[in-house]
């Protein structure tokens, strides 16, 4: 049996990452009818934190004072796009969440044009305009309605964006297992802070959500990041971005196997026209790659 390349390898690794953001949704959207958002945020990036932590530590990564601000800057961000999303994953679909997400790919270019004057191309402007048409048909099914779980959904994708420009500015300057640690651990306090002071659940809701903050503590983000942060270093960005789009697929179809949630065709429409968006604002990227052989 021949012996599967480095590159290889690393994209298969990265479709199991997919896997594993995509079913979080549905695995998280259950969890949420015990209404308790914060707590389930806190506890899951916490415990991600922790099981990181303990990577760091065995790889013997030295953290440093002048590596904080990183972490902090990067950790408030991730606290206030995962605040949102979760806030609009609790009244709208697993599949609806996990393809207005995927419009953070969209976002980043328009912000590296906002921070470093880096023009949008043609083709990015029309990825949006695909992207603005396919949210619209996913989210209102083809009728004229608002869909506030959709919006703050929506709203977390800029943050989202924001977290991946913020990564690339800092992620060199700080130990990659300390920095992810560090930056879930300062969203899950955030969060878990935000959970005191507005959530009031019983100790069952509390014991409910558990399971669902282990699964995606540990798959989504411990084996998730660490996965990514290893096949990276043995594939190119264009193939990255390609594999992970397709978190928005699994999404979809964990929100069916588990949750029961169908999509009508006008919304598959929308779906498609969102995913055919996010290949676009990669698509600089993959010709980049082409041409250089």
């Amino acid at each position: 049996m021949p012996k599967l390349s480095s590159r290889v390898k690393a994209d298969l690794a990265l479709f199991l990452v997919t896997i594993f953001w995509g079913s979080s949704f549905a695995v998280l959207r259950l969890a949420l009818e015990n209404k308790v958002v914060f707590y389930l945020n806190g506890f899951r990036l916490i415990f991600g934190a922790f099981l990181i932590f303990i990577l760091a530590w065995r790889r013997g990564e030295a953290l440093k004072r002048e590596h904080l601000p990183s972490i902090l800057v990067t950790g408030f961000v991730l606290f206030l796009a995962v605040a949102f999303q979760m806030t609009g994953l609790s009244t709208t679909t697993a599949g609806n969440a996990g393809f207005i997400t995927s419009l953070y790919v969209v976002f980043v270019p328009f912000l590296l044009w906002a921070l470093w004057r880096e023009k949008p191309t043609l083709t990015l402007l029309l990825a949006v305009l695909l992207a603005v048409l396919g949210g619209y048909l996913l989210s209102a099914a083809g009728t004229f309605r608002l869909v506030m779980g959709d919006v703050w959904v929506g709203v977390s994708a800029i943050f989202w964006a924001m977290h991946v420009v913020a990564i690339g500015y800092y992620a060199r300057r700080v130990p990659p297992f300390w920095y992810a640690a560090g930056q879930f651990l300062v969203a899950g306090l955030l969060n878990l802070t935000l959970a005191l002071l507005l959530e009031d659940p019983s100790a069952q809701a509390i014991r409910a959500v558990l399971p669902s903050a282990a699964y995606t503590g540990f798959f989504s983000i411990a084996v998730g990041f660490t996965m990514q942060i290893m096949a990276q270093r043995h594939t190119p960005p264009g193939d990255t971005a390609l594999i992970l789009s397709l978190e928005s697929i699994f999404a979809a179809f964990f929100g069916w196997l588990l949750v029961g949630e169908v999509l009508l065709p006008v919304q598959m429409a929308g779906a498609g026209l969102i995913f055919v968006a996010v290949l676009l604002a990669q698509a600089k990227e993959f010709h980049a790659r082409i041409t250089q052989g």
